[in-house]
């Protein structure tokens, strides 16, 4: 054991960063002092890197050699060129599970392949983005051994999604294609979503992400025939959304076995232990299934209890996510203190498939016939629903109304329910299965800085642009992806399959908002922000339909496509009350969102400076659009920390919080936070222990000026009025939904009430995902200044679980 070994690799590894204030002689004693007897090279280099990420919070290049230290130490254990690595996956296991399309691709084109490689952008990766991808996503032998690097995962997902359809004959065009989708996705401007990642290339290539399934009927033979459904689907990495309205109530007469219905919650039971049984992906993450139901079910409050910690355990199904499909009516019965009426379908039939003024119509001729099961006043069971969004985060909440109204699939039938994560809403049949394929492009990729050098006497000069034309022409290259994988998806059960082929719809997010504002300098609900959010998704919504609308002019409209709001020209923001010049692109122009300089809306844009939203119209009326839906902004909780940057479009939760994951507890810092404190020379110790006092707030710091703490409050320090506004104004464009949480550190009735109803008043399809919260009672920490209390337990992202509890399959 030579220390001087020690020190020289780290220093190898150190070009770039800051030695003022990384100290590799102290991180290599620590490194030394771990060492035991017959340790290896390959578990030094762990110690190394948990050491080095141990001390991230000090100074930022802390976590950036860390991540140098696992990324060259998988480099050394796993083949040198993409084509090898394929060739070990598809020899050493007795049944390979890399498809044989791209094993005979790669053995004839291999060099071509390889050539393409980037293998430095590798490091560009943050430690625990590769330990996530180290963890659940890069390839391993059957013995265990990783055989991909991070970049041999993406070449994997490109060719698997372009070249291993077997229609699809012209191979240089797919190969182009390919190679296209790997520098994209190399350079971290867009990912797509984890079954894809898992899955593509493989033997098994399902590469969806969300499943709607419908009760098939109110038997024994539908329950169970969906349930199995649901298992195979979960068995193949499928989050699922169900809804189960038209079940029959608690005490409603069987007539073939002369008894009683026992109502929902003893089949909820089921479903949660098949939920608990049947993970996903082959132990990947558990399985994960999502109850909707509308209100007026009379078993509605026996549902409400089912997630409580306390009470019978019989009554309980806590493994379940439950969701509200809330149809105007019963808002409206709520703000006016009236009765609301509670039903069973098999007595009222016909509910579930209505919305609008027709559901009303039947709603309310049931009542005057006295066919309900029960009179309570409505905002009894809305005290209810409270009650366990408080003490539970859920029920999630969704508008049937606005769902359906602003859908492009009205024309299908009624949609019943949403996904595991609420942003997918599409129409669902006993013989549809309905399914969407994910991706996320990541924004703060398309800020443009001239930052100016890191330490220079003045941190605040450079200027920063928000480069539209190149998110437009990403977004083109992400619907292009994902249409082509609903032909190449190995579908789980044939109604998705059905499905999927007639109606075609894709799901695109974002990632790294939050960073995006950073990078520019905007706080997050500033006037600037806001307007930016608003034309950012201006800019994909009009990037998707006009990828898909070529899609259409080569290979068809989608069939179901006739009759649908687009064929009639009726776009997503029309809904929303908003006309062609009525847009951000029109409204602020080509001067943009903010004071700098912005490079926006270049070659696909009129002479006017907004899109030409009246000729991409009557395009779609004249061609179609190859897919019936575009946008669905999911939680990317997996695919944000692959990317190092915040979840989809919600602002930071905290500065200053603690990751779990199974080498330990990490400190972590918000990494734009870091560096400016440090570029300031304002990180200092006193700093660090007041912002873990504060619980990663930065407020009451009196060192930090005004404009950081502008700049960096935390959503617990955000009005929730801002954030519904600007999920309103990017809904716009957003032709499912959105996966919005809302945050209230001490949740009371009327603050909630208050916050539904505006989020429904303003038209949201889903008007909250998860309520968060803070604990009443924050732990006592014994890691800072004696005596001081300190809340940074309450904010512990647990990375073992990240892309389990409260995500899908993004």
């Amino acid at each position: 054991m030579d220390p001087n070994k020690v020190y020289r690799r780290l220093k190898d590894l150190s070009e770039g960063l800051n030695l003022q204030f990384v100290n590799l002689q102290s991180l290599t004693d620590s490194i030394v002092r771990g060492i035991y007897p017959k340790v290896t090279t390959h578990e030094m280099d762990i110690l190394a890197a948990e050491s080095a990420a141990s001390l991230s919070t000090q100074h930022p290049d802390y976590a950036r050699l860390a991540a140098r230290i696992v990324i060259t130490q998988n480099h050394k254990s796993t083949p040198n060129t993409f084509s090898k690595a394929i060739q070990v996956l598809s020899e050493e296991d007795e049944e390979s599970f890399i498809n044989p399309m791209l094993v005979d691709l790669v053995r004839r084109r291999g060099p071509e392949i390889d050539a393409q490689i980037q293998h430095q952008r590798d490091l560009d990766l943050t430690y625990f983005g590769f330990k996530t991808l180290e963890r659940a996503y890069l390839l391993k032998t059957d013995t265990n051994r990783i055989i991909e690097r991070p970049q041999y995962l993406l070449m994997r997902v490109a060719l698997g999604i372009h070249c291993c359809d077997p229609n699809r004959l012209n191979e240089d065009a797919n190969l182009k294609a390919a190679f296209e989708t790997y520098d994209f996705l190399s350079r971290g401007f867009f990912t797509h979503a984890s079954p894809t990642l898992f899955h593509s290339g493989t033997t098994h290539p399902q590469l969806s992400s969300c499943f709607l399934v419908q009760m098939s009927d109110d038997s024994i033979s539908g329950i169970y025939d969906t349930l199995k459904r649901c298992a195979v689907i979960s068995k193949s990495a499928g989050g699922i959304g169900l809804s189960v309205h038209n079940i029959r109530a608690r005490g409603t007469p069987i007539r073939g076995t002369r008894g009683v219905s026992n109502g929902l919650v003893p089949m909820l039971r089921v479903y949660d232990a098949t939920s608990r049984y049947v993970d996903q992906g082959g132990g990947k993450r558990p399985g994960a299934f999502a109850v909707y139901l509308e209100p007026w079910h009379s078993d509605i409050f026996d549902v409400l209890n089912l997630k409580k910690n306390h009470g019978k355990e019989e009554h309980r199904a806590r493994d379940l996510f439950y969701a509200l499909w809330i149809p105007d009516l019963f808002m409206k019965r709520v703000e006016e203190d009236g009765m609301w009426s509670l039903m069973c379908p098999r007595q009222c039939p016909g509910l579930p498939e209505q919305y609008g003024s027709a559901f009303e119509e039947l709603y309310e001729g049931y009542e005057r016939e006295g066919r309900f099961v029960k009179q309570i006043r409505a905002r009894e069971l809305w005290s209810a629903i409270l009650e366990s969004q408080i003490e539970t985060g859920t029920p999630y909440m969704l508008y049937k109304d606005s769902c359906n109204t602003k859908s492009n699939q009205k024309n299908l039938g009624t949609i019943q329910c949403s996904n595991l994560c609420t942003e997918i809403v599409q129409y669902t049949s006993p013989e549809e299965v309905a399914v969407c394929n994910l991706a996320s492009i990541c924004l703060s990729k398309f800020v443009v800085t001239d930052r100016g050098p890191i330490g220079s006497s003045n941190p605040d000069s450079g200027s920063a642009f928000f480069d539209h034309a190149a998110l437009h022409r990403a977004t083109k290259v992400v619907t292009r992806n994902l249409n082509k994988i609903i032909d190449v998806n190995s579908y789980p059960v044939e109604g998705a399959r059905t499905s999927n082929m007639n109606h075609r719809p894709i799901g695109i997010g974002v990632s790294g908002l939050a960073d995006a504002f950073l990078r520019l300098g905007l706080p997050f609900t500033s006037q600037q922000a806001k307007e930016l959010n608003e034309a950012i998704f201006e800019t994909i919504y009009n990037a998707a339909l006009e990828a898909s609308a070529e899609l259409a002019e080569a290979e068809g409209p989608y069939s179901s496509f006739g009759g649908s709001p687009a064929s009639q020209g009726k776009l997503q923001f029309n809904f929303w009350g908003l006309d062609d010049d009525q847009t951000p692109s029109h409204r602020y122009g080509k001067q943009g969102h903010q004071q700098q300089k912005i490079q926006k809306y270049e070659d696909e844009v009129s002479t006017n400076g907004g899109y030409d939203w009246r000729r991409l119209r009557e395009r779609i009326m004249s061609t179609g659009l190859r897919n019936s839906l575009l946008l669905a902004p999911m939680p990317t909780a997996s695919t944000s920390q692959i990317l190092g940057v915040n979840e989809c479009f919600e602002p930071f939760s905290s500065n200053l919080y603690l990751r779990r994951v199974r080498a330990g507890e990490f400190i972590m810092a918000n990494p734009h936070l870091l560096q400016d404190l440090t570029d300031r020379g304002l990180w200092t110790p006193s700093v660090r222990n007041q912002m873990m006092r504060d619980g990663g707030s930065v407020q009451n710091i009196p060192e930090i000026p005004d404009r950081l703490k502008d700049l960096y409050k935390t959503v617990w320090e955000i009005k929730m009025k801002d954030i519904i506004d600007m999920a309103a104004d990017r809904g716009k464009f957003i032709d499912q939904s959105q996966s919005l949480n809302l945050f209230i550190a001490d949740p009371t009735v009327d603050k909630l009430t208050a916050m539904h109803f505006y989020a429904w008043k303003k038209g949201l399809k889903t008007g909250m995902y998860y309520l968060r919260t803070k604990p009443a009672v924050n732990a006592i920490q014994y890691t800072v200044e004696k005596g001081a209390t300190n809340s940074l337990y309450a904010n512990i992202e647990d990375a073992e679980r990240d892309d389990v509890c409260i995500t899908c399959q993004s």
